[in-house]
């Protein structure tokens, strides 16, 4: 059987049967993502072992675990040992970690690490001999949980559904100019990725209003609403050009479109086969009773396309 690599999103359906009876673990952020992460892998069968990141993790998310626990941010021993304890070998990341937090005052009091937890983090925090990028954090994580046994996986191997198809998602057609405005905005939106700054660009009239860096996608958006209160921008947000797949993937919920009607914005422009769509329904209802057009694209060399999606491997 082909197991998945970090650039898989769409498992086979006997790769998700496998799922039956399994305990899958889940680090669970901020946000809705992690909920709807287990409630698929509970309709597949699956079992849960959730840890809940202190200080971002709905309180809902404990009531779909088979076996539930919370855990600092830096405890990354705690949390492979926690993991193997009850039997998941395979695990996922889901939801946001506020990594301003990790700049407050005091922030590691809070997040104590553990060993692991500290020989993960010395050298990007204390002798600085690496960056502090949001892949080179994560990937430091991942290669911490693989050392000991826990094999990170996209979410999107246990959860496929959520995966944005290509197309007119909700909302009218896009006009000229806002077509123009999505191809510019999503140069900007890759070059911005290749750097591993952020994901999302706000423009209009092909001029950037913001560009997102730690603060997140919805403080860029509002950013943007003060800074051209005319409104009528355009959001783009792609995965990045060398994304890993197995966390950080481009995600989008109701938030996202309260953000974006709170700014002025118009057009919500994604990346199809690799942007998460937290409740799909209730984004596309929120969609369409806020007057906001949300559309899918295929990543053509840099170039957003509208297109029949390719056929996924079995």
């Amino acid at each position: 059987m082909r197991e998945f690599s970090p650039s898989t999103t769409i498992p086979s359906a006997e790769f998700l049967q496998r799922l039956r009876g399994e305990t899958i673990g889940i680090l669970a952020g901020w946000g809705r993502f992690p909920v709807v992460v287990a409630e698929a892998i509970k309709r597949h069968g699956g079992r849960t072992a959730i840890l809940s990141i202190r200080d971002h993790a709905s309180a809902e998310i404990e009531s779909l675990a088979d076996v539930y626990g919370t855990v600092g941010v830096a405890e990354i021993g705690h949390a492979v040992d926690f993991f193997r304890r009850h039997g998941a070998v395979r695990a996922t990341m889901a939801g946001k970690i506020h990594k301003t937090k990790l700049f407050a005052r005091a922030a590691w009091i809070r997040h104590l690490p553990d060993w692991r937890g500290l020989q993960t983090f010395w050298p990007h925090f204390i002798s600085r001999r690496r960056d502090n990028r949001d892949d080179s954090l994560l990937r430091a994580i991942t290669a911490a949980f693989e050392a000991g046994g826990v094999h990170m996986c996209p979410a999107t191997v246990f959860a496929p559904e959520l995966l944005a198809v290509n197309g007119l998602l909700a909302g009218r057609p896009l006009t000229a100019t806002e077509m123009a405005d999505v191809a510019f905005g999503w140069r900007l939106a890759k070059q911005l990725g290749q750097l591993d700054i952020g994901q999302t660009v706000v423009v209009k009239n092909r001029a950037p209003m913001a560009l997102e860096a730690i603060e997140g996608t919805d403080d860029c958006i509002r950013r943007a609403g003060r800074l051209c209160a005319s409104g009528g921008m355009v959001v783009v947000k792609v995965a990045k050009p060398q994304q890993d797949l197995r966390f950080d993937m481009p995600t989008i919920g109701v938030g996202t479109l309260q953000s974006l009607r709170a700014a002025g914005a118009r057009v919500l422009a994604i990346e199809a086969g690799r942007t998460i769509l937290v409740d799909a329904d209730q984004l596309t209802d929120c969609a369409v009773r806020s007057g906001l057009t949300i559309a899918s694209f295929f990543d053509n060399d840099g170039t957003p396309q509208l297109q029949s999606a390719p056929s996924a491997a079995a």
